[in-house]
């Protein structure tokens, strides 16, 4: 496999590119928006860790243009930034970013993110959609609209089991608020960001499940939105 590494400051890059090659990967670089289209149309690489503040354009407008294009829009795009506004994280990922890392960063903890976006990569290429979701000891049957938990199944409303179903199937993967309407219930549906925090919080009660624990089921991620967890 090899991935793209975007990014304007050269010891970054070659931090990055020590750590994924140590890995078993191979890895291309570019210290600019120009160079890396030009590399990401040219290559198809598996995956590209995209600095958001390079010198000739934004992370974000590469993300954009990478997305809307039929040769690259597939490729997993992991994104870096040493800005805090939530507003920068929240935009990539509705732009199609797979997840975010924030400077300064352990190179351990970008690793076990590429390794969690490429699994959910292949399980979303390889597998149909399953008769049985299984996660956190939860039970999900899509076609029958049944969760089980210890024996017992849960009442769901239908955007509840929407909701639960959807992070389900994207465990690990970073979804804003209108991401999450946008998936369950259409880009045009008149709902609030506000209605997916209730629905969240009423999923959790059902699940017994603490948000503020050490590994809730599905964690709040601040002023960016929601994922569920991976299992340990």
């Amino acid at each position: 496999m090899q991935f793209l590494i975007v990014d304007d400051e050269e010891p970054i890059r070659e931090l990055v590119r020590y750590n994924i090659e140590k890995e078993g990967y191979a890895s291309l670089t570019a210290p600019d928006g120009k160079t890396a289209l030009s590399l990401a149309r040219e290559k198809i690489p598996d995956l590209i860790i995209l600095d958001l503040m390079l010198p000739d354009m934004s992370g974000l407008d590469i993300c954009r243009i990478l997305k809307n294009d039929r040769l690259t829009q597939n490729i997993p795009i992991i994104m870096v930034t040493a800005r805090t506004e939530d507003s920068d994280i929240v935009t990539g990922l509705e732009l199609g970013a797979d997840d975010y890392i924030t400077k300064p960063f352990s190179p351990k903890v970008l690793v076990a993110r590429i390794k969690s976006v490429l699994r959910r990569k292949n399980t979303a290429t390889s597998q149909e959609a399953p008769e049985e979701i299984r996660v956190h000891g939860i039970s999900i049957y899509p076609k029958k609209h049944e969760v089980i938990l210890d024996g017992k199944e849960l009442d769901f409303s239908a955007t509840e089991f929407s909701i639960l179903e959807f992070l389900a199937r994207h465990i690990g993967q970073v979804f804003s608020r209108q991401q999450i309407i946008n998936a369950v219930k259409g880009s045009s549906y008149p709902v609030t960001e506000r209605s997916i925090d209730v629905q969240i919080l009423s999923i959790r009660r059902k699940l017994g499940d603490n948000a503020q624990s050490e590994r809730p089921v599905i964690e709040t991620l601040r002023g960016v939105g929601y994922r569920m967890t991976e299992e340990v």
